[in-house]
């Protein structure tokens, strides 16, 4: 009996550790609205073209080791307190880091403060 407990509660440790291991972004629909939303790499780069801020995520020796050409770093961990840097709430915004994790997080705090924010997840979607 004790081997089938410790069964079941390991089917549900990989469960619930798998769904916690998905992408936030992939929770809303995929298109963009007002607000914003979830982008692929062409409408990214056409939003960017068209004056949208380019906004990595991810840590500085990530981006030193690679980022999308024109794109302002400011780490997810230190964007609460750097949120200013973003610029005007005006001029929409394009987030990207490394999985889609951490740009699911910058999307939701910045659309909290108030931003139209494009989530476009991996640097490899650009």
């Amino acid at each position: 009996m004790k081997t089938r407990g410790r069964f079941v509660a390991a089917i549900l440790t990989g469960v619930l550790g798998l769904a916690g291991c998905t992408s936030a972004s992939n929770a809303t629909s995929g298109k963009s609205s007002e607000q914003g939303g979830v982008v692929k790499g062409a409408e990214a780069r056409q939003l960017v073209a068209q004056g949208a801020t380019l906004l990595d995520v991810r840590t500085p020796g990530e981006f030193r080791a690679g980022h999308i050409e024109g794109a302002k770093l400011i780490p997810v961990q230190e964007l609460g307190s750097r949120i200013a840097e973003v610029g005007s709430r005006d001029v929409p915004v394009v987030v990207y880091c490394r999985s889609g994790n951490r740009s699911a997080t910058a999307a939701r705090m910045l659309r909290d403060a108030g931003y139209k924010v494009y989530d476009l997840g991996p640097m490899s979607a650009w």
